[in-house]
């Protein structure tokens, strides 16, 4: 097991990169935990290191002091990962490991504290110690690359929520029809098919609502002909 390491203040600031009054004040903006007290020292930890080094990354990308004041405190205040991922990991998704400088790089300006504080609801994201943690790889590169493309964050989180409802539907009925007939052992060696449906559906779902939007926008004229 890794021994614990503490650092007196100078020590600290040193390894940072900062000096001992940028120390204080973000200690005073409560922007890093309290520390240790033993009398009148006061000990830090590398819990307190990588907050500094995540503070930095953050300046340099240019989020304000206050903004990262507010990202931290939801930080502090959000689920924990065995609260995100209940009895165990997800039996098909991935999760994924996240420094908060990390999630801010992949949704460029957009890592509010409110649009944290709605993942976090949501339960796309948990704390690990100074880690973030993401339940589902494919949900983290389709969320980033919805931004990419120009779509707010927020708006995608608000989405994903409302497919949260549907699936969760589908879901059940899916495992209704299946305990109808089958024991409760074979959920999971049929759940492919399950997904597959669901899958195989959305494809022709997109396919009518795509011919149904350029029959919309087609010119009068040539609707007529």
């Amino acid at each position: 097991m890794t021994e614990k390491r503490e650092y007196r203040m100078e020590e600290l600031a040193g390894l940072a990169g900062i000096t001992v009054r940028t120390l204080r004040f973000y200690r005073e903006r409560k922007l890093i935990p309290p520390p240790r007290r033993e009398g009148r020292i006061a000990w830090y930890d590398d819990h307190h290191l990588a907050r500094l080094r995540t503070i930095a990354a953050l300046l340099e990308r240019g989020h304000t002091l206050n903004g990262i004041a507010e990202l931290a405190d939801a930080f502090d205040h959000g689920r924990d990962v065995g609260d995100l991922l209940g009895l165990g990991e997800p039996t098909e998704e991935t999760p994924v490991r996240l420094t908060p400088e990390e999630l801010a790089a992949r949704f460029e300006g957009e890592v509010t504290p409110e649009n944290l504080a709605a993942a976090m609801d949501l339960g796309y994201l948990g704390t690990d110690g100074d880690e973030l943690v993401h339940i589902s790889h494919s949900l983290l590169e389709v969320s980033s690359a919805l931004v990419r493309e120009g779509i707010p964050l927020a708006e995608v989180l608000q989405a994903g929520a409302r497919v949260r409802e549907h699936a969760d539907a589908l879901a059940e009925l899916f495992t209704t029809l299946i305990l109808r007939h089958a024991p409760e052992q074979d959920l999971d060696r049929l759940r492919p098919l399950a997904r597959s449906v669901v899958e195989a559906e959305l494809s022709l779902a997109l396919d009518r609502r795509t011919r149904k939007q350029a029959e919309q926008t087609r010119p009068a004229d040539t609707q007529r002909s």
